[in-house]
C-alpha cells in the first residue's frame, strides 16, 4: 500500500490547482483576510484589471464557486507587492495586467473536485475538448492548491493605447484551457503568441515570480513566504 506522501505526491501533478508535494500541511485557523495577512491588491494597484473567473460563471465550472462572494485579488502582502511592482513596470512599456485568480479559498478547491465527479460536462467544448471529464481529476484538478497559500496568481498581459484602450494580448490559449497547448513553451503556438508568453514571463520573473510550466497564467512568489499553510478565508 502506498503511503500517504506517496498519494499526495501522485495526486499533486502541479497542474491546474498548484498542489504542494508535502503530505502535512496546516489549515490556518484564520477567519478574515486581515488575520491571514491578506491584502486586497487594489489597496495598492486602485485601477489595477480583476476578471476573476471563479466569483462569476465564465469559467470553466460554468457557476460561482463556493468561497468568492466577491471579485476581489487577496494574496499575502510580499506576493501583492510583487504585482505591483510587475503592473507598474509594464505600464511604463505600454501593458498592464489582467488578473483572473489569486488567493483561492481551500473550499473552492473542493468545489473544483466535485464538479470533476459531476457527470455534466456543458463546459467540455471550451475548455477541455480533448479530454475525457474524469482525466481531469489528478491530472489537472488537484484536491489541494499553491493558490491556497496566498501567493500564487492567474494572469495575462494587455497592451494600452491609453489607460481606457487596452486589449489582452493573444496567449494561444483562454485561461483554464485543459491542454497541452497552454504549456507556456508549448511548440503548437504561433511566434507572435509565443512571444507574448515570453513577455509576460519575463516581466513577472523581474518581479520575482515564477512560472509553473504547464500553464502560461499561473505564477507564484519565490520563495512563498508560507508554503505550509493554506487559507480558507471566503472572498467577500
Amino acid at each position: 500500500m502506498r503511503s500517504l506522501a506517496h498519494v499526495v505526491s501522485a495526486l499533486c501533478l502541479l497542474a491546474f490547482a498548484g498542489c504542494a508535494t508535502r503530505a502535512r500541511m496546516d489549515v490556518s485557523p484564520a477567519t478574515t483576510p486581515d488575520s491571514a495577512g491578506l491584502v486586497d491588491i487594489r489597496t495598492l494597484v486602485p485601477d489595477i484589471d480583476l476578471d476573476i473567473r471563479y466569483a462569476g460563471r465564465n469559467n470553466f465550472t460554468g457557476a460561482i464557486v463556493d468561497g468568492y462572494g466577491a471579485p476581489r485579488c487577496y494574496l499575502l502582502e510580499p506576493a501583492a507587492k510583487a504585482i505591483q511592482r510587475a503592473e507598474t513596470a509594464l505600464r511604463s512599456q505600454g501593458y498592464r495586467l489582467r488578473i483572473f485568480d489569486c488567493y483561492r479559498p481551500a473550499r473552492a478547491v473542493r468545489a473544483f473536485v466535485a464538479w470533476a465527479n459531476n457527470p455534466d460536462e456543458s463546459t467540455k467544448a471550451r475548455f477541455y475538448p480533448a479530454l475525457d471529464k474524469r482525466a481531469l481529476l489528478g491530472e489537472y484538478i488537484s484536491p489541494t492548491s499553491g493558490h491556497s497559500r496566498g501567493a500564487t496568481i492567474d494572469l495575462t498581459l494587455m497592451r494600452c493605447g491609453a489607460p481606457s484602450s487596452c486589449a489582452p494580448l493573444d496567449m494561444g490559449t483562454d485561461f483554464d484551457f485543459f491542454d497541452t497547448l497552454a504549456n507556456t513553451d508549448s511548440p503548437r503556438v504561433t511566434p507572435e503568441q509565443r512571444a507574448n508568453r515570453d513577455r509576460l514571463r519575463d516581466a513577472m520573473r523581474q518581479a520575482g515570480l515564477r512560472n509553473y510550466p504547464m500553464e502560461w497564467w499561473h505564477f507564484t512568489l519565490d520563495p512563498e513566504p508560507a508554503p505550509k499553510t493554506f487559507f480558507d478565508v471566503p472572498i467577500e
